[in-house]
C-alpha cells in the first residue's frame, strides 16, 4: 500500500525539491525519511558528503536510513538507471509496497555536462514507472543555473515544497516530446582547434587506432580500452542505422579526448537509446547502451550535415 503523497499512485511518483536553503531542504527532506521508516518502506538518501551529513545530522539518531554515495552513483546517467533498476526490483522482489530515495546531482553535472542528465530527468519517468518509487531529486536554487532549473521543472511532474505540499509543474513535457527535442550541447573548447584526426568513412579498426594514437598516458588503459570500443561502436552505429558520408573527427587536450561521428541520417528513432538497457530500446539501442556507458560524456545532437555523436573520455567538465 502506498504511503504519503504517493498513497493511490501507481508507478513512478517523481518530484523535484527547488530549495533556497538547508532548512527548505531540511523541511522536505527530513518528513519524507521519517514517513517512509515509520511506514517500514526501504529509505534511501543519494546525496554528496555535505547534504548527506545535513540530513544525518537532522534526522532522529538510529533511523535505518540506508545512504548511498552520491558522487558514485551518478557517475553516468545509463549507470545510474541501471543500478536503481536493479536496486528497485529487488525491494519488490522483497515484497516492498513503496521505495523512497531522495537524491541529488553534483554541481558540476549541472554545467556542460547538463545535457545528458536532462535527458536522464526525463527518461527516468519512463524508466522506474513499472515501480512503486517515490522520488526526490534535490537542487540547490542558489548554485543551479537557470536554465538547469528551467528543466528540472519541465522533468519533473510535481514539486515538493517545505510547507509540506506537493505541487503539480505546470511546465512538466512528457519523456517522448521532452528527448525528441533538440538539445545542442555546450560546445567543448577543443573544437574550436584542428582535429587530431579528421577520418571520411572509417573502419571499425581505423576508429580504434585513432583512439590509441591519441592517449598520451593521462588515461588509464582500460579507459582508453573502453573509449575506442565506444567509438567503434558510434561508427559501427552510423554505418548500419545512419546514412553516408560519415565523418570521425577526434581532439585530444592535457585531460581529455573528444570525439564527434557525424552521418547524413536522422538518428535514432527510439527517444530514450542510450539511456535504457539495450534490450529495454529499439533500433541502434545496444550500441549506444555501450557508448552511455564507457564514456563520460556523450551528446547526440542534430545539424544541418547530419545526426552527430560526440563522445568524451577523461574529464568532461571543460570550462
Amino acid at each position: 500500500m502506498r504511503t504519503g503523497a504517493a498513497a493511490g499512485h501507481l508507478g513512478y511518483y517523481h518530484e523535484a525539491v527547488c530549495y533556497t536553503s538547508d532548512d527548505d531542504l531540511v523541511a522536505v527532506a527530513v518528513p519524507f525519511l521519517v514517513g517512509g521508516i515509520d511506514a517500514g518502506e526501504p529509505t534511501v538518501v543519494s546525496m554528496g558528503d555535505r547534504n548527506a551529513h545535513l540530513l544525518r545530522s537532522a534526522l532522529p539518531a538510529g533511523l535505518p536510513v540506508t545512504f548511498l554515495p552520491g558522487d558514485a552513483l551518478y557517475a553516468r546517467p545509463a549507470g545510474a538507471i541501471k543500478f536503481y533498476r536493479k536496486l528497485l526490483a529487488d525491494h519488490v522482489a522483497r515484497g516492498a509496497s513503496q521505495i523512497r530515495i531522495i537524491g541529488e546531482l553534483s554541481p558540476e553535472m549541472l554545467g556542460v555536462t547538463w545535457d545528458w542528465w536532462a535527458r536522464y530527468e526525463s527518461a527516468v519517468n519512463h524508466a522506474y514507472d513499472e515501480f512503486p518509487l517515490w522520488s526526490m531529486c534535490a537542487y540547490d536554487t542558489r548554485t543551479t543555473p537557470a536554465p538547469v532549473l528551467a528543466d528540472v521543472l519541465r522533468t519533473h511532474p510535481r514539486t515538493a515544497l517545505p510547507d509540506g505540499r506537493h505541487v503539480p509543474n505546470d511546465t512538466y513535457t512528457d519523456p517522448f516530446q521532452y528527448l525528441a527535442e533538440p538539445r545542442a550541447p555546450v560546445v567543448d573548447p577543443l573544437q574550436q582547434t584542428d582535429p587530431l584526426a579528421d577520418l571520411a568513412d572509417p573502419t571499425l579498426a581505423e576508429a580504434r587506432q585513432a583512439v590509441w594514437d591519441a592517449d598520451h598516458g593521462f588515461l588509464p588503459t582500460q579507459d582508453v580500452e573502453d573509449f575506442a570500443l565506444a567509438v567503434s561502436e558510434a561508427v559501427a552505429n552510423a554505418y548500419r542505422h545512419g546514412r553516408p558520408p560519415l565523418r570521425l573527427r577526434l581532439w585530444c587536450g592535457a585531460d581529455r579526448i573528444v570525439v564527434t561521428v557525424t552521418d547524413a541520417g536522422p538518428g535514432p528513432k527510439d527517444p530514450f537509446a542510450g539511456l535504457l538497457p539495450a534490450n529495454a530500446t529499439g533500433d541502434g539501442g545496444l550500441g549506444l547502451w555501450i557508448m552511455h556507458q564507457m564514456s563520460n560524456h556523450v551528446a547526440l545532437y542534430r545539424q544541418p550535415e547530419g545526426f552527430t555523436i560526440r563522445l568524451t573520455a577523461g574529464n568532461p567538465y571543460h570550462s
